[in-house]
């Protein structure tokens, strides 16, 4: 069975129709090897508000077990996923940020301004990626090797290809 994901874009421009969504494309790919199936799929505005309903409804409504968000983790004044994201979360998990960040600064010493933050809500985990394809994709990369065991981890269910319970 695939880990059920839903991809979260946070952005005022996509929201209001300015600029494509580019960046969903970019993880949709990456995700397309599995073992994960993109269920979910939503636009907001960097509003708090808009981002923690999406953020709740998708880990205790829909039990999405990987809730992977894109923008808004910067430092511009509507950057406000990480303060959201932390407000939902019940637990951090600080090491994938951090290896986010690390594997970021090969290609550019920007990703040290980088404020996204990763954790846990029930059995889902939930992923702040930077806004860019590039980025997020390049983020995504630095962590899915770790994502199946974590799954299993939160679930108690056994991921084809995942690492837990050896």
């Amino acid at each position: 069975m695939a880990i059920r994901v839903g991809i979260l874009t946070v952005s005022d421009r996509s929201a209001r129709g300015e600029r494509e969504d580019r960046t969903h494309l970019a993880l949709r790919e990456l995700l397309g090897a599995g073992p994960y199936e993109v269920v979910a799929y939503e636009v907001v505005p960097d509003e708090p508000a808009q981002i923690r309903r999406v953020l709740r409804l998708w880990a205790d409504r829909d039990g999405l077990e990987l809730i992977l968000t894109n923008g808004g983790t910067g430092l511009g004044p509507r950057d406000h996923t990480p303060e959201a994201t932390r407000e939902v979360i019940e637990k951090e998990v600080p090491g994938l940020a951090e290896l986010m960040r690390l594997v970021g600064l090969r290609s550019t010493p920007m990703a040290a301004l980088s404020r996204a933050v990763a954790g846990v809500r029930g059995r889902s985990l939930i992923v702040n990626l930077p806004g860019s394809p590039k980025g997020a994709r390049e983020s995504l990369a630095a962590v899915l090797p770790a994502i199946p065991h974590a799954i299993e981890v939160l679930t108690g269910r056994r991921i084809e290809g995942g690492a837990a319970h050896e």
